[in-house]
């Protein structure tokens, strides 16, 4: 076999080899929007609240079959003898109908009851929606600062590269002692580990966003964003109407209305019950079908008289629920509204936090500048300039991890204020 031959297998070889690898290689890159999205669809535990709200609405439906018509039919038949007697048989059919007409609106307030619990449910998913936001974001936070991590990691340790070329050129020359060489090989080691170590933190951060977007196979992610918040904090928000839309605010404000209206029910137990029934049907011994119908209607009326004191217990039981829910909802407005002052004060302190931190980076970054050039002139110690370096390097990494916590504090704030995942 020729040169050119052998030459041209081992590269396609070596193709078909490599392409299983780059096609597992594929990352995928993904926005806030696109985040927002997929987790809405596939979270479970927000399909599992969206669960909770249709078992509230077909509860309700059961409670309102009770204001509806009650139709039943029956029908038999059956045939018996002996070898002594001929066969005799017996045959009926029987339509009935019922219909409420009062109860003391028992059921009409149970109905009720079960609409503030859909209602319930129903703010009881947007309370899930704004947990499954806040931690969707902190993920997605936490992708976007170990893949800015790794990128700041790598250029602090090209960095500590190009001066420990320096401090080598100086120490052969005379110039520097092995202390300061013996320095710099130290701050390569720790920058080279601090790549490692953030490339292992993205590995991390991939896998925590795919759960919080709901998947179930974890494949490379990264995501596109910047260090940008969208909230304003400038101006001082309504705490007042935002804890009062708040999905926790609302869904105890709709358990205690079906409280309210489940003690309407509980008193309807002393008022007479009214209801109507008709029916047609007959029955026979020789003939199907039999050859006559038989009808009846009537109006049914049942007055409690005494139940040994259960009604009374009912209603006193239903009277302290409602009172335990009127509690409930005052000792929430007070907790809400802490978590909220709590949540906006952080978010102005991150926000403000970042200017400092920006401010310090930016007198750190010219520091080194200066410093660097007279390194190489001379004219300052190592001892001067590694300890300029060495604060460059922090200003880097604090400015990041404040950029990194502004954008967690903004997404507390919008969980405080109730932000659901259809919040962009």
């Amino acid at each position: 076999m020729s040169r050119l031959r052998v030459s041209l297998l081992f590269l396609f070889s070596l193709a078909f080899a490599v392409a299983p690898i780059a096609h597992a290689a594929t990352v995928e890159t993904l926005d806030w929007e696109q985040c927002l999205v997929e987790a809405a669809a596939n979270h479970p535990d927000l399909q599992s609240a969206t669960q909770s709200v249709l078992q509230a609405e077909a509860q309700r439906d059961i409670v309102r079959g009770g204001l509806l018509p009650s139709v039943s039919m029956s029908a038999g038949g059956d045939r018996s003898g002996s070898n002594i007697e001929a066969g005799a048989g017996s045959w009926s059919y029987n339509l009935n109908a019922s219909q409420l007409l009062f109860d003391g609106s028992k059921t009409s307030s149970l109905v009720n009851a079960s609409s503030e619990g859909i209602k319930a449910s129903r703010f009881t998913r947007e309370k899930v929606s704004a947990s499954t936001r806040q931690a969707l974001r902190a993920a997605f936070v936490q992708l976007l600062t170990a893949q800015r991590q790794v990128s700041l990691a790598s250029e602090i340790a090209e960095k500590r590269r190009q001066n420990l070329r320096l401090i080598g050129l100086l120490y052969k020359s005379g110039k520097e002692n092995i202390g300061s060489q013996s320095k710099a090989n130290a701050d390569l080691a720790a920058a080279e580990f601090e790549v490692v170590q953030a490339k292992r933190a993205i590995e991390l951060a991939q896998v925590v966003l795919s759960t919080q977007l709901g998947r179930e196979s974890f494949t490379p992610l990264r995501v596109s964003g910047a260090f940008v918040t969208r909230e304003e904090t400038r101006t001082s928000p309504d705490f007042d109407r935002i804890v009062k839309e708040n999905p926790a605010y609302l869904n105890s404000t709709s358990q205690k209305e079906s409280s309210r209206f489940n003690l309407q029910a509980a008193r309807s137990v002393f008022i007479p019950k009214v209801s109507m029934s008709t029916g047609i049907g007959n029955s026979s011994f020789t003939q199907l079908p039999p050859d006559r119908t038989d009808w009846q209607v009537g109006v049914n009326v049942a007055v409690p008289i005494y139940a040994g004191g259960s009604g009374k217990a009912a209603v006193a039981k239903a009277k302290a629920v409602l009172n335990q829910l009127t509690y409930d909802e005052k000792s929430l407005y007070f907790s809400l509204m802490r978590s909220l002052e709590q949540s906006w004060k952080n978010f102005r302190d991150a926000a403000d936090y970042v200017a400092v931190q920006k401010k310090y980076l930016d007198a750190a970054t010219e520091r080194a500048r200066i410093a660097d050039a007279q390194y190489s002139s001379g004219l300052i110690k190592f001892n001067d300039w590694t300890i300029i370096e060495d604060n460059l390097v922090n200003a880097k990494k604090s400015f990041l991890n404040a950029q990194s916590n502004l954008l967690v504090t903004e997404a507390n704030w919008v969980q405080a204020k109730g932000g659901t995942l259809e919040i962009r």
